[in-house]
């Protein structure tokens, strides 16, 4: 068996199996026990038609043949597409990730709230309604020249058990006329910040974004869970030697 993908925490969130056939989603409740250890990495292959395609490639998560790319993610609002398809409703918002890293990022507007769970983002404004996503592209850009458009996975692990500047965020929400306010609780309730590992073995904290925090032996982890994408898993816990939080050893 192998993990081949997951779903960010959206309104749900769970890790998926495939074995050159059959898919399995698991979803990732708090409070569950996994017990899974890891063996080799390699290529996840595709999902395709509901059927996992196996491939034995050493790229990690994908290879070459099965490393898909999102043109519309690289756009600033000329259209890289033969020809432009992005006629919806588009949302342009600020996302803020505890303490002080903001972004500013666009997306379909019925999907504003999801993906911003998605990114794990503790707090959101919606700034601009577009009626396209070219136009989107074209404010985020602008406003990319003064804020981020990426914040990468060291910056989201050391969120997790930290609160938002106030002060900090209203001065950036101040450069907008604000449509709409999001605030979100993922239920972690942690006190420190988890270490960050890559394993799937122990109880479930919960999931923010991509994150996943397991609880194991006593110690709290961050696991990126696009970094456990290729790995062979065995039932049985981990035997992998892990850090430990200071924590742990009281």
């Amino acid at each position: 068996m192998q993990l081949v993908g997951y779903e960010p925490r959206g309104r749900g969130s769970a890790v998926v199996f495939g074995d050159g056939g059959s898919v399995e989603r698991r979803p990732l409740e708090a409070g569950e026990t996994l017990s899974h250890s890891l063996g080799e990495r390699h290529c996840a292959g595709t999902i395709d038609d509901g059927e996992h395609v196996a491939c034995d490639r050493s790229g990690t998560p994908y290879c070459q043949y099965h490393t898909s790319t999102w043109v519309c993610a690289r756009c600033t609002g000329t259209c890289l597409k033969d020809e432009m398809d992005c006629y919806e409703e588009h949302a342009v918002y600020i996302a803020a990730f505890a303490p002080d890293t903001f972004k500013v990022g666009v997306t379909k507007s019925r999907r504003l709230e999801t993906r911003l769970r998605e990114q794990g983002a503790d707090r959101g404004a919606h700034v601009h309604t577009v009626s396209n996503g070219r136009i989107a592209r074209e404010l985020e850009a602008e406003i990319a020249e003064w804020l981020v458009d990426r914040v990468r996975t060291p910056a989201k692990v050391e969120s997790l058990a930290a609160t938002v500047e106030d002060g900090a965020w209203e001065d950036v929400l101040a450069a907008f006329d604000i449509l709409e306010r999001f605030e979100f609780d993922y239920g972690l309730g942690l006190e420190t910040q988890p270490v960050r590992e890559t394993l799937l073995s122990g109880t479930v904290r919960g999931v923010k974004g991509r994150l996943l925090v397991l609880e194991h032996n006593g110690t709290e982890y961050a696991v990126d869970m696009r970094d456990l994408v290729g790995y062979e898993v065995d039932a049985g816990t981990t035997r992998q030697n892990l850090q430990s939080s200071l924590g742990s050893f009281g």
